[in-house]
């Protein structure tokens, strides 16, 4: 009998876990949608506002109380209320005793205040648990259930207990917690909402710059030039043939950029004898941005690859064809002999460019997270030092094939400035040259020792 009654038992679905009562101050936007949130996670819920009658925004399954009858029921209290309105909080602080104040908010620019709203919080009420959390997901997100772009919620307190108590909240509703260490990490994560691309803003400002650099130069050659001293009317050009030549430009341009730093930095260790020592504040934020400015140099080489596909298409193109075919039998009525050497020249010269994007794309995808995250430290370098390598040289031979016969001809040279591809060249050959020097074994071997900790002067480790 008792061997059937284990059985039975054993079988039987285990009790849920009952989730204790968690407080939200503040009936606003954010408030409402996380009580809605907390409520479908199975979390009781009771608003605490100044007024205690029930709203027909608040979720129905939730009370809605004084602030001390509402505090008094729960051990979290998540203040979903603005800086500016925290003052109540101090005739509450017996209450507040021992409690965990979870604090959500932000500011309307980086570094308002002196201190974070939270360690502000902890001042008011200095014998509660404060903890920040929350304040990187906006309450449209939680009320959509669209929180793949914002899943993750960084934390921060004093109390190890009442972090831990907060990231499991985390968990319930779906989100991932990331601990950033004390209080004094709150200033930093309330910063963060309010950066637009921070890492986004120098290769996107660069190549903005940039464009409208190579952009003007080009309309100067090809469009003005030929209309002063033809008077031929290529303002054409604008819509497809000049866009065409900056984008490959820009891109070559760029994917240079993001390995020269790479470059400098081992010229600096190989000057300074060490690692040791900091390198200059814009080179290291010149590295830090390299995926990005690689990102923009891919879509810059994607939209040459677009346009470079409609070229057969343009009017432009098939006026020049059928005029050349019409002068041809009009002046001596038989065809041309295959110039075998500008055949293979032409062909060279594709191939190279769809080696090198295939390349520039494979970098591309391995920079994703969702890749980069599932190969290793040694494969990941791999691909974006060996590979990335390979790909500036196939897109330099791409360009220095596609134009290296105009290089000595001075009718190419229009108000003797270069065609614009000879100044694509400039970053990526010096990038190039630069990095053939460093692989001798004399200079190879001494900077792999300073990355190892090998010091010329050991000084410079204290």
């Amino acid at each position: 009998m008792s061997k059937n009654s284990s059985n039975i038992m054993a079988l039987a679905p285990a009790a849920p876990n009952k989730r204790e009562t968690v407080c939200i101050f503040g009936t606003g936007d954010f408030g409402r949608a996380l009580g809605h949130k907390l409520i479908q996670s199975g979390y009781p819920v009771v608003f605490g506002s100044r007024s205690s009658h029930p709203s027909s925004l608040v979720p129905k399954d939730a009370e809605v109380l004084s602030h001390v009858e509402a505090a008094q029921k729960a051990a979290i209290i998540i203040i979903a209320i603005q800086r500016q309105h925290y003052s109540f909080l101090t005739s509450l602080a017996d209450v507040l005793r021992g409690k965990v104040l979870v604090d959500i908010s932000n500011n309307l620019k980086i570094n308002q205040y002196p201190e974070s709203n939270a360690e502000y919080l902890a001042q008011l009420v200095p014998g509660a648990r404060v903890v920040k959390a929350f304040n990187t997901v906006s309450a449209w997100a939680l009320q959509s259930g669209t929180l793949d772009a914002s899943r993750q919620v960084f934390v921060c307190g004093d109390d190890a207990e009442a972090k831990k108590m907060v990231m499991d909240i985390v968990r319930a509703l779906g989100l991932t917690p990331l601990d950033k260490g004390s209080l004094l990490a709150a200033q930093e994560i309330e910063n963060y909402p309010l950066q637009l691309f921070p890492m986004w803003k120098f290769p996107i400002f660069l190549s903005l710059g940039l464009t409208v650099f190579f952009f003007i130069y080009c309309v100067v050659l090809n469009v003005i030039y030929p209309y002063v001293y033809e008077k031929k009317d290529f303002s054409f050009f604008i819509a497809i043939s000049i866009p065409n030549q900056v984008c490959p430009v820009l891109a070559l341009t760029l994917l240079g950029l993001v390995y020269l730093p790479g470059v400098l930095a081992a010229i600096i260790q190989l000057c300074r004898g060490t690692k040791y020592r900091r390198f200059p504040d814009w080179l290291d934020k010149w590295m830090l941005c390299r995926k990005q400015l690689g990102l923009v140099a891919l879509a810059f080489a994607c939209v040459h690859v677009l346009y470079t596909l409609v070229i057969p298409i343009r009017s432009f193109v098939r006026w020049r064809i059928g005029n050349q075919i019409i002068s041809q039998v009009l002046s001596s009525n038989k065809t041309q002999p295959l110039d075998t050497s500008k055949a293979w020249i032409s062909d060279s010269y594709l191939a190279l460019g769809i080696l090198g994007f295939f390349f520039f794309v494979l970098l591309g995808i391995t920079s994703l997270p969702s890749v980069s995250n599932s190969v290793n430290w040694r494969e990941f370098r791999f691909v974006q030092s060996k590979l990335g390598y390979l790909t500036l040289v196939l897109c330099t031979a791409h360009t220095l094939v596609y134009g290296g016969k105009w290089f000595l001809v001075p009718s190419s040279y229009k108000w003797y400035l270069p065609p614009i591809y000879m100044l694509s060249l400039i970053v990526p050959c010096a990038v190039l040259v630069v990095k053939f020097v460093l692989i001798f074994p004399c200079l190879d071997n001494p900077l792999t020792q300073i990355r190892q900790g090998w010091e010329r002067n050991p000084r410079y480790s204290q």
